[in-house]
């Protein structure tokens, strides 16, 4: 198989990174069936890709008609639905939450052929570990895509222990398909990109909490005074705190250093449901 007999994703997870993930394949040209167990969340799904699709249209970003790009979408609230829709690719993108990984590879490996690529979007969890949960671990690797999908370019894409040098074609094929710029990474806890940006959001968790400064100081300094586009904090409320925190948690479990241990703040916020943009208030109020 080459990244051309790539027809149809299965996309699991309509949050955030799963509709964005399902939007830029049904742009790129792929059938795609997302599936999540909440209806609620599909219904957001699709308001929300339609919207993007008018905006990118608006814009001169979007070639086709936002109704060519929907027609390609099929949704379901169930993994059952995937035998039937028979895709060459997974991506899942569910919440960092190991058994609840392990649950759905697991369904869908006994559901779909012994050809069908996995992929997970996990920003922490270790490849290998969730290639274990299947009986095709040399056709199993990380695709983990940057947050809003649609606008960033980079995939990070991570390699198993007995990840096929076929498969890593076929994904990074894919991924280019869809108009994005690949990065790899070994498989290691936080992958590249986590390893470097937690502990920075994590150390102005510290700050804060220390009240070294104002949150609004700490993100425009660091805005102003290291040419980054948002500051940690703003940054932090955007992916979600409680992704954060899985993240810095996977991080400091299986790399055993301190510096990696979640900011008390941190852990404070996300006990209170403070969670960011998607809850309404998170260090700041949306």
């Amino acid at each position: 198989m080459s990244d051309s007999h790539i027809k149809k994703i299965l996309v699991v997870g309509a949050g955030q990174m799963g509709a964005g993930i399902a939007q830029v394949s049904a742009q790129a040209g792929f059938g795609v069936l997302l599936v999540d167990a909440l209806q609620a969340s599909l219904d957001k799904a699709r308001a929300g890709i339609e919207k993007s699709l008018a905006k990118l249209k608006e814009k001169g970003l979007l070639a086709e008609e936002p109704t060519e790009v929907m027609a390609r979408f099929k949704w379901a609230s169930s993994l059952s639905e995937a035998k039937t829709f028979a895709p060459q690719m997974v991506i899942e993108a569910v919440s960092e939450n190991l058994s609840v990984k392990q649950k759905i590879f697991e369904e869908l490996d006994a559901l779909l052929a012994p050809e069908v690529v996995f992929c997970s979007n996990t920003s922490s969890i270790s490849i290998t570990k969730l290639a274990s949960f299947t009986k095709r671990a040399d056709r199993f690797m990380g695709m983990h895509f940057m947050n809003p999908v649609p606008l960033m370019k980079l995939v990070e894409l991570i390699e198993g222990l007995s990840t096929s040098r076929e498969v890593s074609r076929i994904v990074r094929g894919a991924a280019e398909r869809m108009g994005k710029t690949c990065v790899v990474s070994k498989d290691r806890a936080g992958f590249i990109i986590n390893r470097i940006l937690m502990p920075m959001i994590n150390e102005s968790f510290f700050v804060l909490g220390e009240d070294l400064g104002t949150a609004e100081d700490i993100d425009l300094g660091m805005k102003l005074g290291t040419n980054q586009p948002m500051g940690p904090l703003a940054l932090a409320d955007f992916i979600g705190l409680d992704t954060c925190l899985s993240i810095l948690e996977v991080m400091h479990k299986y790399l055993g250093e301190d510096k990696y241990r979640p900011a008390p703040l941190l852990r404070q916020y996300v006990d209170a449901g403070r969670l960011g943009k998607k809850t309404g208030i998170g260090v700041y109020a949306y």
